[in-house]
């Protein structure tokens, strides 16, 4: 998007996501106006140029970013007094887009979008997003989009600010979809590379080395390129939270039985992300899952052994 843009830009949540998105689109010269639910949050795009909100309503431009974990979060913006809805009628936008960046039910936000269409005029795009907070800073997301085919035309040049890889899928849902998909990939991923340290760890191999031989073979993934220093560092505070995880795995399952579906791997890795939530846990980074499985081996420790330290043996 280039700096000439005329195009008003609102953008409603500053969290892990949403504050680097707010950063490069400020960076290349948009119009912007950003609302934070903690007002605290936002001095540091507010220093690149972009100018902060009281309320929601004052981020209601021709088109208004969410970045927020879910659907409902998205609603109670738009629908309270001084939302989004107020905001584009004060202010007089015609027409306005509204993009769903987080992770959201396909059903719930394609009956959401026709609700928008049909009684506010409002087009909503669903575009979740998918590498992190480190592609986010980077300009390198990949963006799944659904929506109406002339809204999405005009959000195209927004999302080339912050994504690489953008393919639009179909109508409003199909975005939340593709996301899905992305999310089993992820969090079986997560659940895999976790299970594979927990057998290094107890079988007493070294886990940076068994790190780098995964990286370098077919193992190789995002994932681990990202999260590897989590699990090496068994730092797990900052993140994606597994409760996040454990919402899409959710809708993963919803969708699965909308299309009449097994996913048994998905079924298994959400069984186990409910477990580290009931734990206690689920704010932690998803890659936290290692502790879960870690304790669900604890009860087969006592026969445990050491392959590392008898290799003697393994070679009579």
């Amino acid at each position: 998007m280039s700096a000439e843009s005329s195009t008003e830009i609102g953008l409603c949540g500053l969290g892990p996501m949403g504050m680097p998105i707010a950063l490069r689109l400020a960076d290349a010269g948009a119009n912007l106006v950003v609302w934070n639910r903690t007002p605290g949050k936002t001095g540091d795009v507010v220093a690149v140029g972009a100018v902060a909100g009281k309320h929601p309503a004052d981020a209601a431009r021709a088109v208004t970013l969410t970045v927020l974990p879910d659907l409902p979060q998205v609603e109670e913006l738009v629908f309270r007094p001084d939302g989004l809805l107020a905001g584009w009628r004060d202010r007089g936008v015609a027409s306005p887009i509204l993009v769903v960046h987080g992770t959201v039910s396909p059903v719930a936000v394609s009956v959401f979008a026709e609700r928008m269409r049909v009684e506010h005029g409002v087009s909503v795009v669903d575009a979740p997003m998918s590498g992190g907070t480190v592609g986010a800073t980077r300009g390198t997301l990949s963006l799944m989009v659904g929506g109406d085919p002339t809204a999405v035309s005009k959000v195209l040049p927004v999302f080339e600010t912050y994504g690489r890889t953008i393919r639009v899928f179909g109508p409003s849902g199909t975005g939340a979809l593709a996301k899905l998909c992305n999310q089993v990939v992820v969090a079986s991923t997560v659940t895999a590379v976790s299970e594979a340290l927990v057998l290094a760890r107890r079988a007493g191999l070294d886990q940076v080395a068994l790190v780098e031989i995964l990286s370098g073979g077919l193992a190789a993934s995002e994932v681990l390129t990202q999260k590897a220093s989590k699990w090496l560092a068994d730092d797990y505070v900052e993140g994606g939270s597994a409760r996040n995880q454990l919402k899409d795995l959710r809708f993963v399952a919803e969708a699965a039985r909308a299309n009449g579906i097994d996913l048994p791997v998905a079924a298994v890795v959400e069984a186990l992300f409910a477990e580290m939530v009931a734990s206690g846990a689920g704010d932690l980074d998803h890659t936290g899952i290692i502790r879960t499985l870690d304790s669900r081996s604890a009860s087969h420790a006592g026969g445990a052994v050491s392959l590392a330290s008898n290799t003697e043996d393994a070679h009579p």
